[in-house]
């Protein structure tokens, strides 16, 4: 399947790509989301049954869609699944997107593993959102105990814009939720 709303719908890197979110990797991203929902919005498991009714209801229209709200992405490693993510919360109109990415648990408490897996995931994304869409802003939102994801996003030119004060609470505590960005001008430079 592929995006109407892209012309290129798979990007890739050497061993690394995107492509778009395939139906029978729904229960892999489900088991990720559900041992990973600290780093997420997500404040429940998600059933098999939700998660298949999220793919037809939600994920399946996207692909039709000339101006759909998502666009979301196996993320392949040698050909094989590692994550997934995209672009959620588009504005066609303003031209932005704010980036999700979420891999498999092995990867993501392995820093190394992690900082490349995200790395060549951002280069992609950057790739469709500034060079294929012609966006001019790319924006995120992260839980201020993630450091390492942070640290991640500022190697890449990504500048943070605000936060979100106490906006979470994890393990009793208050954390703020901080927003990164990077504009297309700025991406060009780095």
């Amino acid at each position: 399947m592929s995006y109407r709303s892209l012309k290129k719908s798979v990007l890739e890197n050497g061993n690394f790509s995107i492509i778009p979110l395939r139906e029978n990797d729904m229960e892999s991203i489900r088991q990720w989301r559900n041992a990973q929902m600290n780093v997420l919005r997500q404040k429940s498991e998600i059933t098999k049954e939700s998660q298949q009714l999220y793919f037809k209801n939600v994920v399946t229209p996207l692909f039709s869609n000339d101006s759909p709200t998502q666009l979301l992405f196996s993320f392949l490693q040698n050909n094989v699944l590692i994550g997934y993510g995209g672009l959620v919360n588009i504005s066609w109109q303003d031209k932005r997107a704010e980036m999700s990415f979420l891999v498999k648990p092995e990867i993501a408490t392995a820093n190394s593993d992690y900082k490349k897996a995200m790395s060549e995931f951002i280069s992609l994304i950057k790739k469709l959102v500034f060079d294929e869409m012609n966006f001019n802003r790319l924006f995120t939102e992260t839980y201020e105990f993630r450091d390492f994801h942070i640290s991640i996003l500022l190697e890449h030119g990504f500048k943070e814009e605000g936060r979100k004060k106490e906006h979470i609470v994890e393990n009793g505590k208050f954390y703020d939720s901080i927003l990164h960005s990077i504009l297309k001008k700025d991406n060009a430079k780095s």
